[in-house]
C-alpha cells in the first residue's frame, strides 16, 4: 500500500542582487518533491478460555482488553527502531554519513572515551547538522547505556505519582536538555576487537522526524465466541493498518508489492535520501555503554 508525501524544498541561499535602480529582479521560483512510503497490515489476536475464570476466578479477558494498546505501542516502537537501522544502512551517501558518531573502541580494551558522557550527545548532534543543531529533541538509548549516563549523575529519570499518590519511576529521563526513552530493544552488537565488549546503537530524534499515518482498517477490533472449544471461550481480534515515515526519506524498493514484511520494508537498500541533510534530525550514536 504505497503513499506519496509531497513537499516544498528550501529556497535557495545565493546572494540578492545589488539595487541599483536600473536592474531587473532575477526570481527564483520554489520547486516541489515527493517521498513515498508504504503502509503495513497487522493483526493479532488474544483468546480467553472460561475454564480460567471459573476456576481461578480471574478475569483474563478483561486482562487483555487492558493490555491491548500497551501491546501495540510496544511494537510500533520496535518499528521504528528497525526503521531507523534500515534508514541508517543506507550506503553511498557521504553526507548522511556525518550523521553516525562512532566513539566505540577499535583496539582490545574500552576506555571511558568509548562511553557515553557528558559532551558525547553533543558532539553527535553537532557533527550531523552543525548550526541546525537545536533541531534535536530525543534520545532512545539501552538501558546498558542510560546507566552510564546514571553514575555520571547525567541522567534524571521522571517521575509518576498515580491518584493513589504512590509514586513511581518511568523508563523516560532527561539528559543535556534532551528527552530520553530507555528501550532495551536497540541494536547491541559484539565488539569487533575488544573481548566480551559491547557496541551500543542510540537514535538522536527531532521533532517530526517520525511520521505515522492511519490507513482504512475493516474492523480494527472485534471479538468472537466460541462456546464449544475448549469448553468455551472469547477471542479478541485486532488489526491495523498504518505507516511510519523517515521524514526526509523515500522508499523505492526494486519489486513493487501490495503489502510488504518487515525483512522487504526496512531493508536499506530499498530506501534513499530526498531532503538536504541538515533538515533531517536524526543522528546515530554508537558507544561501549
Amino acid at each position: 500500500m504505497q503513499y506519496t508525501i509531497p513537499f516544498l524544498k528550501d529556497i535557495d541561499s545565493n546572494d540578492p542582487q545589488v539595487n541599483d535602480g536600473k536592474t531587473d529582479i532575477t526570481t527564483s521560483e520554489i520547486e516541489g518533491d515527493t517521498q513515498s512510503g508504504s503502509a503495513y497490515k497487522r493483526m493479532k489476536a488474544w483468546t480467553a478460555r472460561d475454564f480460567i475464570n471459573d476456576v481461578q476466578g480471574a478475569d483474563p479477558m478483561g486482562h487483555i482488553i487492558s493490555r491491548v494498546a500497551k501491546y501495540w505501542n510496544k511494537y510500533r516502537q520496535r518499528q521504528i527502531i528497525k526503521l531507523l537501522n534500515g534508514v541508517f544502512g543506507i550506503t553511498g551517501d557521504a553526507e548522511l554519513s556525518q550523521h553516525i558518531y562512532n566513539v566505540a573502541t577499535t583496539g582490545s580494551s574500552v576506555t571511558d572515551a568509548n562511553k557515553i558522557g557528558a559532551t558525547t550527545l553533543n558532539d553527535a548532534i553537532t557533527k550531523a547538522l552543525g548550526d541546525h543543531k537545536d533541531s534535536f529533541a530525543m534520545a532512545v538509548m539501552h538501558s546498558d547505556v542510560a546507566k552510564t549516563l546514571e553514575n555520571l549523575q547525567l541522567l534524571e529519570y521522571r517521575k509518576y505519582t498515580d491518584p493513589r499518590g504512590i509514586t513511581s519511576t518511568l523508563s523516560i529521563a532527561d539528559y543535556n536538555g534532551k528527552l530520553v526513552i530507555v528501550d532495551d530493544g536497540m541494536p547491541v552488537a559484539d565488539s569487533a576487537t575488544a573481548t566480551g565488549e559491547k557496541e551500543y546503537t542510540t537514535y538522536l530524534l527531532g521533532t517530526g522526524s517520525i511520521l505515522m499515518g492511519k490507513g482504512n482498517q475493516s474492523y480494527p477490533v472485534e471479538a468472537m465466541r466460541e462456546p464449544t472449544k475448549n469448553g468455551g471461550q472469547d477471542t479478541l481480534i485486532t488489526r491495523v493498518t498504518e505507516a511510519l515515515h523517515p521524514n526526509g526519506f523515500s522508499f523505492e524498493p526494486a519489486t513493487k508489492k501490495l503489502i510488504y514484511n518487515d525483512t522487504e520494508l526496512f531493508n536499506s537498500t530499498s530506501w534513499t535520501r530526498k531532503m538536504p541533510h541538515k533538515t533531517i534530525p536524526m543522528a546515530k550514536l554508537v558507544t561501549n555503554g
